[in-house]
């Protein structure tokens, strides 16, 4: 599943109260999200080499001839614009979600390809995470409904991983609420 959680270990605090967000404290757990990439960098190099060659064998036949010059253009065009067209797709399919949980404070900050990033924060006692396994617009919608405003998280994962991170999600709020209740 693209995402990772990071459990921040604490101690005892230098100074008496709970941590919070208030005060400072690091968050309790932090969630990383990302689309998952099914062409990897390396992979986008090795198809990019076997496309020049498949597309410059042909070319053989044509070498040392005028037509090599008609053909070059279209051919090395393609190869340009499957560049193009597949780095395109590397930048859009850069967003981040950011998810910050202290027991006083929770953040879920979304990172665009383009555009400013867009942020909504809450009290997590209020927090409920729900999931619309049919009502939504695409199978297993998983919101954080809190702060008067509704929001989605995850819009880029699969059903399955969207439903196991439903479950991860309320797991970490109740240790939030563990951790204000101390």
């Amino acid at each position: 599943m693209p995402h990772e959680w990071q459990q921040i270990e604490q101690g005892a605090p230098e100074i008496s109260g709970a941590s919070s967000f208030t005060t400072g404290a690091p968050p309790l757990a932090e969630l990383h999200l990302w689309p998952y990439r099914s062409l990897p960098r390396r992979g986008f190099v090795i198809f990019i080499g076997i496309t020049c060659t498949l597309v410059l064998v042909p070319l053989l036949a044509v070498l040392g001839s005028p037509m090599l010059w008609g053909l070059l253009p279209f051919v090395l065009g393609a190869i340009a614009l499957t560049w193009y067209l597949l780095e395109r797709s590397y930048r859009d399919g850069s967003v981040l979600e950011e998810l910050r949980l202290w027991p006083d404070r929770i953040e879920l900050t979304r990172h665009e390809p383009r555009g400013p990033a867009r942020h909504w924060t809450a009290n997590p006692y209020w927090v409920s995470v729900e999931i619309h396994p049919k009502g939504g617009p695409v199978e297993n919608y998983l919101t954080l409904r809190g702060g008067c405003r509704e929001v989605e998280i995850g819009a880029f994962l699969t059903p399955s991983e969207r439903a196991a991170l439903h479950d991860e999600l309320q797991q970490a709020l109740i240790r939030a609420a563990e951790a204000s209740a101390r």
